[in-house]
């Protein structure tokens, strides 16, 4: 099978629909497809089925610009958040253009005839598909849709009771009646565990070290009183606007007073949970957002724990047991399973390495072109959504840079474009600013920042959308092939013509 587009994305998750959708609507001229891996779209929300499964933003936020979520829950259930994706994907035409069980495998790039050239592998038949297009849009995520990351726990084989990882859970697996261990402390665990504390016999949540946690409402009751009347898709966008401030200083307040904020966390959860509580296991060591907060709506996780459906175990694991887990304290906690929610393996681009003119590209050698664009790569985009805030905030303002960018290539037959940084203009400065286990085992992976203007990576909508989505006149850093190529390398190809948007 061979077939040509003018742009290629991979990936049918939130990102990807996201990104078709935008194409359909700023570039209708421009023909697309969607290679997607799995057997079915939504990535993240069709992938993960553990009981409670929820967003960890609200919806006006993890929502699409163009598409008011108009339901009264803003803190979202997973099935919820799927069926807002098929939606999309229907009201747009873009359930057609996509092909499931796609293995990507190679991507290369070619000057001389300024297109991509994308092999895949159809799953379970090793019949190979060659795809080619103009512009490609990688909206893979970040992490391995095959299997999360689990360390290795002594003695886990003596273990006579059953271990999940969460990404794996599957329909048929049973948990009522049964004392439940949950691994770990982050947004999957503190999900979890009211999740299932209604029915199992006890649930304990195992962690190494506390994380910050913040009950959240589940509905937003301004909102639902505004849709009597207001236009929904005006209480769309005031209930958007109103959760990018609140996002957006509350992350600015936890950088500039980190005590202060400690205090009111602390103190909001004590309150939750009772003065006879021991708040050392939602005492951090680290400041608030250094590593992502954790957000729970109506307080639940705080209630399972308050009613002891649940209990949180502060520890080190020693080794497993035929019983359970034996701790460093020298405690045993009895488990029937054990959940290890402990975290995510990261991929970036689903762990293809492009080739650019016959050489491969290390992306994590490479430099982010304001967030979206990856040095030296021509005619090609990455979607990586905030840390601080919704994700789909910054995939939606990368899909309609692109979509600005492909217009004015269009229009002034230019083929392609590359991003190029001057030396001085490198910096070691991670992609991510987290602490977060995940992103350090992956920082190699992932691409770099530099130390000013467009190469600078700023966790700020505000200032995105400025940089972005109003960028103005001659854009440093970006070169354009001339119209009519004649040459093979990219050197070249490239003009001083800046980026003008018209």
């Amino acid at each position: 099978m061979s077939k040509h587009v003018d742009v290629l994305i991979i990936g049918a998750g939130l990102s990807g629909i996201g990104a078709a959708a935008h194409l359909r609507r700023n570039c209708p001229q421009k023909t697309f497809a969607i290679l997607e891996s799995r057997s079915s779209m939504g990535g993240t929300w069709d992938l993960f089925r553990y009981p409670g499964i929820r967003s960890d933003s609200d919806m006006f936020t993890l929502g699409y610009s163009f598409k008011p979520w108009t339901s009264e829950k803003s803190i979202a259930d997973g099935a919820s958040i799927l069926n807002y994706i098929k939606e999309t994907a229907r009201e747009y035409g873009i359930t057609e253009q996509i092909t499931y069980g796609m293995q990507v495998v190679r991507v290369e790039w070619n000057s001389a005839q300024a297109q991509w050239k994308v092999i895949a592998i159809l799953n379970d038949s090793n019949e190979e598909h060659v795809f080619t297009c103009n512009f490609l849009m990688g909206c893979t995520g970040y992490y391995n849709y095959e299997a999360g990351y689990t360390p290795e726990f002594p003695g886990i084989e003596k273990f006579k009771g059953e271990v999940v990882h969460p990404q794996k859970w599957t329909d048929d697996i049973q948990y009522k009646d049964k004392r439940v261990v949950i691994i770990g402390s982050g947004a999957t665990a503190v999900t979890l565990l009211p999740a299932m504390s209604g029915q199992a016999e006890h649930v304990t949540m195992l962690q190494r070290s506390p994380s910050y946690v913040a009950a959240v409402p589940e509905k937003d009751h301004i909102s639902i009183g505004l849709r009597k009347v207001l236009p929904e898709k005006l209480v769309y966008k005031l209930a958007r606007a109103r959760n990018v401030a609140v996002q957006l200083g509350v992350y600015r307040l936890s950088k500039q007073r980190p005590k202060a904020v400690r205090r009111l966390l602390l103190m909001a959860a004590k309150r939750q949970l009772g003065s006879d509580f021991d708040m050392t296991h939602f005492s951090p060591h680290y400041n608030p957002w250094d590593e992502r907060l954790c957000a729970v709506p109506n307080g639940d996780l705080f209630k399972a724990l308050k009613q002891k459906q649940a209990s949180v175990v502060t520890d080190h694991i020693d080794s497993f047991t035929e019983q359970g887990i034996r701790l460093k304290s020298g405690k045993v906690l009895q488990a029937d399973m054990v959940v290890t929610a402990t975290g995510l393996d990261m991929k970036i681009f689903g762990g293809v390495t492009p080739v650019v003119d016959g050489q491969p590209v290390n992306i994590g050698e490479c430099l982010i072109y304001k967030g979206s664009l990856v040095s030296g790569m021509p005619n090609f985009s990455m979607t990586f959504g905030y840390t601080n805030s919704s994700w789909t905030l910054k995939a939606d303002l990368i899909a309609e840079y692109c979509c600005r960018l492909i217009n004015y290539m269009d229009k002034q037959g230019i083929p392609y474009c590359v991003p190029e940084a001057r030396c001085d203009e490198y910096s070691d400065a991670p992609f991510l600013d987290l602490q977060s286990g995940y992103v350090a085992r992956a920082r190699h992976l992932l691409p770099r920042q530099g130390n000013s203007g467009p190469w600078k990576v700023i966790q700020s909508y505000l200032h995105d959308t400025a940089v972005i989505r109003f960028s103005k006149g001659s854009e440093p850093g970006l070169r354009f092939a001339k119209a009519s190529p004649k040459k093979k390398t990219i050197a070249a190809l490239l003009g001083p013509v800046g980026l003008k948007f018209s």
